[in-house]
Order: C-alpha cells, then sequence, then structure tokens
C-alpha cells in the first residue's frame, strides 16, 4: 500500500494514503481505485474528499482516525457514501480491523 495520485490530471486530483486497485491500473494517474485507505492527521481533509472519491467511482472508503481509534468504512451507493460494517470486496470489516491496529 502506498500514496498515489487518484484524478485525471495535475489540475484536480487527491493523494490518498492507500488503496488498492483493479487489474489494469495506470501508473501516474488512476481515475479510480476499488478502496481508498484515509489515516486521518490533525487538521487534515479526510471527510471533505468524500465527494470526489464518489465522482470518480470510487467503491469503497476505509478512514482510520488513530486519536479516536477508530474506523469507518464506507461504501458508495446511489452516488454517496454510506457506513458498512464489512467490506464487499475483502474479507474484513471495520471492527476486525479496529482491534488488529496497534494504535499509538
Amino acid at each position: 500500500m502506498h500514496e498515489f495520485n487518484l484524478g485525471d490530471s495535475e489540475r484536480d486530483f487527491r493523494v490518498p494514503d492507500g488503496g488498492l486497485h483493479r487489474p489494469d491500473a495506470a501508473e501516474l494517474w488512476h481515475p479510480t481505485a476499488a478502496l481508498i485507505v484515509e489515516i486521518v492527521s490533525p487538521g487534515d481533509e479526510t471527510w471533505d474528499k468524500l465527494p470526489f472519491y464518489a465522482k470518480h467511482h470510487v467503491e469503497e472508503v476505509l478512514i482510520v482516525d488513530p486519536e479516536k481509534r477508530s474506523v469507518d468504512w464506507l461504501a458508495l451507493a446511489g452516488g454517496e457514501y454510506r457506513l458498512v460494517e464489512h467490506s464487499g470486496l475483502i474479507a474484513l470489516g471495520s471492527a476486525d480491523l479496529a482491534e488488529r491496529i496497534d494504535w499509538p
């Protein structure tokens, strides 16, 4: 998992903390992703990125907040993200993942 450019060009893109891609994804600019991982840091704009990710058809967004020790898993449905307990892409859920993290 690593940072990458999600978007179509350097004029309009976001750089999530990580993600999962479908086979044959581009190397520099990824127009979409199957799953985006965002780790909340003080003053960041993680939650504000959701409309951008929805516009780019990112299927799931995983938001990890070390300060709150919380994990939110969101799935795209009808153009909006909704909280889900388990991923539809991988065999993991928010509660399972939260238990596995060695929180600071």
